[in-house]
């Protein structure tokens, strides 16, 4: 029997043979032969320009424990970089270099103008204490000072899997320790922090959120979705979503919200399906009740999670970790749209039969980029010093008023209470924050299917989405005097 490689052995996935970054790279290539990419250009492009693997040791308990982690910085023309920490056992540098790549070409694709980085700390977060996480955390951030690997002008890391606001809270406390004195902008060092340590209101639904405003605008053209069999809109739509964490929860919640039925949830122990829909808020409040989705009343629970990605649905979208979908299964999916919510959930092979079939596949650089997008935003707000809205909200609330106020007297009668306090709800900085990533998916998904209709050979959004990634890329680079 032939040994499986390391990132079958990783996902227990004979199917996934590909390692995930020579898989990224798969697509590039078949991006830049479309473009007719110079070969040297492409070479730089998709290199990574700095890997850094770490060994610490930590007290864990009575003993010393050595733990492994890395922070690869894939590109660097644009600073600073951008990207998350993944805390997980499973994690290694090809995952990481892979996610790092994504980064570069995902801020790329949504015009947020940093370089793509990448973090990972080899760790089951569930097998230690919320000190001993702490004391984890807080020295690979030492680490990372030490060589020059973090900082708001250098290297912006955020959540990932395994990680949220704690750990960014614990990580711009010990930035802050190191550099405070001297650099006024510290707290910009990583993003996804707590509010009342600089972060930014909307910053933890919008992954998922960001997820719904691009599936939103994917099925708004007639023309693509009469390609499909299905009509414009959200409204008649039946989805399924894989994975249940953050971005899953807030995918669904918003998916449903705009008017689609989710009739399948997917998660690590088990499955909910429903062909007549379910109550994602239901099940959100089972789970926290129970510790599971299992069980859940309004479905029927599926022992074999894997199994909801080959139920009926008109869109699905995994939002869990990378090749759930490979050679093995790609052929058994009935979805007409697959919307990658999570980073790499296809695998290269896998990808080619889904084509075949007439599958629209929305890549993972588009439509997951709604965290580096609000993290753009959070960023922007730690280095700019104040609350996005507080120079302007109130000006706002006072022409509006008058605005009002004008319009009732012309039309000779008062607006309802109710009419009254819409018309006068002055934007927060969550409404400016979710705006902005409204806009961002809108543009930036119209950029990529401008980039399929120029480019005959880039017949799916996955290498339409390269192309418009690396034709800015070349831009930089051009401009920076590497390439004529």
């Amino acid at each position: 029997m032939a040994k499986k490689s390391a990132t079958a052995k990783k996902s227990g996935n004979e199917h996934a043979t590909v390692p995930f970054f020579q898989s990224v790279n798969l697509s590039f290539d078949k991006a830049s032969a479309a473009m007719k990419l110079d070969e040297g250009l492409a070479r730089l492009i998709k290199s990574c320009n700095s890997v850094y693997q770490i060994q610490f040791p930590v007290q864990v308990g009575k003993e010393v424990e050595v733990i492994s982690a890395w922070r690869v910085e894939h590109s660097h023309h644009k600073l600073p970089t951008k990207g998350g920490i993944r805390y997980s056992e499973m994690v290694n540098q090809d995952e990481v270099m892979a996610l790092a790549a994504l980064m570069t070409y995902k801020c790329a694709v949504v015009n947020v103008p940093f370089g793509g980085a990448k973090g990972g700390i080899c760790i089951n977060p569930k097998n230690y204490t919320e000190e001993q996480l702490e004391r984890i955390t807080r020295r690979y951030t030492a680490e990372l000072i030490k060589k020059n690997f973090i900082g708001p002008q250098v290297d912006v890391p955020a959540p990932d899997y395994g990680s949220g606001e704690r750990e960014m809270a614990w990580i711009a406390d010990t930035y802050m320790a190191f550099k405070g004195g001297e650099d006024i902008n510290g707290l910009g060092c990583v993003t996804g922090k707590p509010i009342a340590q600089g972060g930014v209101r909307g910053r933890t639904a919008a992954t998922g959120r960001g997820v719904y405003y691009g599936l939103k605008e994917v099925v708004s053209h007639a023309d693509d979705m009469k390609k499909l069999g299905l009509t414009p809109g959200l409204e008649d739509k039946k989805v399924i979503v894989q994975g249940f964490g953050n971005v899953g929860y807030y995918a669904a919640k918003f998916i449903q919200e705009g008017g689609a039925t989710i009739v399948g949830i997917g998660e690590w122990d088990c499955a909910l399906y429903n062909p007549n829909g379910m109550d994602i808020e239901a099940v959100h409040q089972h789970r926290l009740e129970t510790g599971s989705i299992k069980d859940f009343p309004g479905a029927k629970t599926l022992a074999r999670t894997n199994t909801i990605l080959e139920k009926p649905c008109d869109i699905l979208v995994p939002a869990a970790l990378e090749n759930v979908i490979h050679q093995g299964n790609a052929d058994k999916i009935k979805a007409k749209i697959i919307g990658e919510g999570a980073n790499g959930p296809i695998s290269f092979a896998a990808e080619q039969i889904l084509l075949e079939k007439g599958v629209l596949v929305v890549p993972d650089m588009y439509l997951n980029a709604g965290g580096v997008t609000v993290s753009y935003f959070e960023w922007l707000k730690n280095i700019s010093h104040i609350r996005f809205g507080r120079m302007e909200r109130r000006l706002d609330l006072i022409r509006t008023t008058e605005l009002v106020d004008s319009l009732e007297a012309l039309a000779g009668r008062k607006f309802g209470e109710k009419e009254r306090n819409m018309l006068l709800r002055a934007s927060s900085e969550e409404d400016l924050v979710n705006s902005g990533l409204e806009d961002t998916m809108i543009e930036a998904y119209n950029e990529v299917r401008d980039a399929k209709n120029r480019y005959r050979s880039a017949k799916d959004l996955r290498t339409a989405a390269y192309i418009a990634s690396i034709e800015k890329i070349q831009t930089a680079y051009q401009q920076l005097g590497f390439f004529p």
